[in-house]
């Protein structure tokens, strides 16, 4: 789901980029307002569980793959405001280190993965957890949240991609950026989130959200927390698993290289060129593509990455801490906003 650079036109990039702002700015005074002091800094590992999710990739039938974001469990941790910010985070960690989105349609991928994924999660995992009185109800409320947030974030991206063709075309009638309509783009982009994406997105969520109401009940009250071995346990296990996304072969659908594009076959026939804007674009280097690292075998590449994306989150959630602190109001519960 992470759009990479130059699939979306510059002003379209504006224009979600601009969308984001107020966002973010609301998130930040909420977030100084009902988050408590001493649990800031583990919004840093919230948005370390994001960032890891990311990292397992699952195969679809078709050479696609796609992933779990988290954006649900963190907002039903920490809010949605906590959520849209620690996700912002992490993919702004992605994107600078390890190439994973583009750095013009940063502001894309947070509208679809940090604004609209976590806020339509959280939605309905309310008015599910305010129907649903058994003991499992939150894990069912929670999973129908992260499934109905996720295939959410997938469709907008979808419309995103699809309205490319219809505004931005060469003298030729060629797609300048993306170059697949709404009809091609919404199908293959909502099978796989509806089904297998989905799902992944649904065993994440409440299985992480289970391990941490048995392990780390602190978490859901505001209280200072003790320091929690079963929560940096769970982002160790994480972090020496993922050479398990490097299992499911293939691209996610929309994330081609220029030249691969040229390549898809889509109903029986391949698109045959590439996009003019892609090929005259913005173009960044980021310092470990495809979270691979020079010299190292592709699976301790894939670990040492997922060890530095998490501790570059953490860091900067601990710097940011003291800038939240003087504004935090402690007589609101961190669950409740």
């Amino acid at each position: 789901m992470h759009i990479p650079e130059n699939y979306l036109s510059p002003s379209t990039c504006a224009v979600l980029g601009a969308a984001m702002a107020p966002v973010w700015f609301v998130a930040v005074a909420k977030v100084r307002r009902h988050v408590p002091q001493e649990k800031l800094p583990l919004l840093g590992i919230a948005a370390a569980l994001s960032f890891l999710g990311m990292m397992f990739n699952v195969p679809l039938p078709g050479g696609t793959t796609g992933h779990a974001v988290g954006g649900t469990l963190i907002a039903i941790l920490f809010g949605p405001y906590a959520a849209c910010l620690s996700v912002s985070v992490a993919l702004l960690i992605q994107a600078l280190f390890f190439g994973d989105g583009g750095i013009l349609a940063f502001g894309a991928n947070c509208f679809n993965m940090a604004f609209v994924l976590p806020f339509t999660g959280y939605a309905v995992y309310q008015f599910a957890r305010r129907h649903l009185k058994s003991p499992s109800g939150e894990y069912i409320a929670a999973g129908l949240g992260a499934y109905a947030g996720i295939n959410a974030a997938a469709l907008v991206a979808a419309i995103e991609f699809g309205v490319q063709p219809l505004l931005f075309t060469d003298a030729a009638g060629q797609a300048l950026y993306c170059p697949y309509p709404l009809w091609i783009s919404v199908p293959a982009m909502m099978v796989g989130h509806l089904t297998i994406f989905g799902l992944a997105e649904v065993v994440f969520t409440t299985a992480v959200l289970a391990y941490l109401r048995k392990t780390s009940p602190d978490l859901f009250q505001s209280v200072r927390m003790k320091t929690n071995r079963a929560l940096y346990g769970l982002i160790a296990a994480l972090i020496v698993c993922t050479p398990l996304g490097l299992l499911a072969a293939g691209t996610a659908w929309g994330e081609w290289d220029p030249e691969e594009l040229a390549e898809q076959d889509f109903l029986g026939s391949a698109l045959g060129y590439t996009p003019a804007g892609m090929e005259q674009g913005f173009s960044f280097e980021a310092l470990f593509p495809d979270y691979a690292i020079a010299g190292l075998p592709e699976a301790f590449g894939y670990i040492l990455s997922a060890l530095i994306g998490t501790a570059l989150l953490v860091i900067v959630f601990k710097m940011a801490a003291p800038l939240f602190a003087s504004h935090t109001d402690y007589g609101d519960s961190v669950s409740n906003h």
